[in-house]
């Protein structure tokens, strides 16, 4: 484990008191032989987000050609050449480049270093962070970050270095009642170095402690040799503590995903399940559609320990009311049956009353004859 570096720095097109302007920064960056002779083998930069940096050359050379600024009395001038208009971030790994070759595990360090990194300057310039790209022809493992402010019609790299905005605005702010000058400007030094300390603390805790990396080494602390090893057995036990906080939230949220997924399916088997037992006519038709769904089910379980009590009661109500049907059928046949002799009686009482009512004439006619009297006729009336 080491600690974290990290660094920005603002550019011009004219050269500073080293000859560094935006022209000199580009031809390094891109391996010009003019500007790569602390390399010994100068290869090209890999781009792991944006666009090449003769991309970001061209972006720039054509914005700040394009760019104007209020002049004295409003009018609108060409940007002044010592103005700053391309803005960088240097981070480097503390692993050299032969170990991350070397080394699987350590590749895949830096590859997640590079994306949180990546991830923190997304976060810190938004859109007008153009490109980054790392080098793999000098010793330590690091990447560089270009960051134009296209997005300004004057081109004002400025902003993005909160050490000069923070000192800007306390002189823009005046000196304080008994302030003098030296005051004011210690006292705008001091914002200068704060927001410098934010922007470090920024990057620490959202590159450098998941990382396993130290804010500030050892010597800027002068710590001893058993402070150092302390301090550094802390931050990798605090990676460690990163790491499974991010073990746990993305298992948190797997299972809050397969929740929802699960609470979809049992809908959706519900749903089924309704859908087949309405297409079935009658109760024990529709009692078989929800046990046949049910059973089809692959989260049948969880419904069974839900419904078991509704389809059991709704079961044995269809069997009870089978059992009443099948009872009224029978006693129904059996009162048919009985109608149906009581009318064969009934039918063969009226002819056994009509034959002996013809019986009955025909006695009475013989003995009319008999007796040489009228034939009595219904209703007792004789005939003449």
């Amino acid at each position: 484990m080491a600690y974290q570096f990290v660094h920005l720095e603002s550019w011009s097109r004219k050269p500073d008191d080293k000859g560094r302007s935006t022209g000199f920064i580009f031809d390094e960056a891109s391996r010009k032989p003019i500007a790569s002779v602390h390399v010994a083998d100068p290869k090209p930069p890999t781009v792991i987000y944006g666009v090449g940096v003769d991309d970001v050359r061209q972006m720039h050379d054509t914005a700040a050609a394009a760019a104007m600024t209020p002049g004295a009395r409003g009018k609108l001038r060409k940007l002044d050449s010592k103005q700053k208009t391309l803005h960088t971030v240097v981070a480097s790994h503390p692993y050299t480049v032969d170990e991350v070759r070397a080394d699987p595990k350590k590749a895949e360090e830096v590859r997640d270093w590079e994306r949180r990194t990546v991830a923190w300057l997304k976060e810190q310039y938004g859109p007008a962070l153009k490109s980054v790209v790392h080098h793999t022809d000098e010793q330590q493992w690091h990447i560089h970050a270009y960051v134009l402010p296209t997005h300004d019609p004057q081109m004002r790299a400025g902003v993005y270095h909160p050490g000069v905005v923070a000192k800007k605005a306390v002189k823009a702010a005046g000196a304080r009642d008994g302030e003098d000058g030296k005051a004011l400007n210690k006292r705008a030094d001091a914002a200068y170095k704060a927001a410098m300390r934010d922007w470090q603390d920024s990057y620490h805790n959202a590159v450098a402690v998941p990382c396993g990396l130290t804010r500030l080494g050892p010597a800027r602390r002068r710590l001893t040799r058993e402070e150092w090893k302390a301090e550094q057995a802390q931050a990798a036990a605090l990676k460690n503590a990163v790491e499974r906080a991010t073990v746990v939230k993305r298992q948190g949220q797997a299972y809050i995903g397969q929740t929802r997924a699960d609470a979809a399916a049992i809908k959706a088997d519900a749903a089924q399940i309704k859908a087949s037992a309405a297409r079935l006519a009658g109760i024990g038709g529709a009692v078989r559609a929800v046990v046949d769904g049910i059973q089809g089910s692959r989260i049948r379980a969880e419904i069974r320990r839900e419904f078991i009590r509704d389809l059991t009661a709704a079961k044995a109500a269809a069997e009870k009311a089978k059992a009443e049907t099948a009872k009224a059928n029978a006693s129904r046949r059996q009162a048919e049956k009985r109608a149906s002799e009581q009318r064969h009686a009934f039918r063969q009482q009226g002819q056994r009353l009509v034959a002996a009512q013809q019986e009955i004439r025909t006695l009475s006619a013989a003995l009319a004859a008999a007796l040489d009297e009228p034939t009595p006729t219904p209703g007792g009336v004789p005939t003449p």
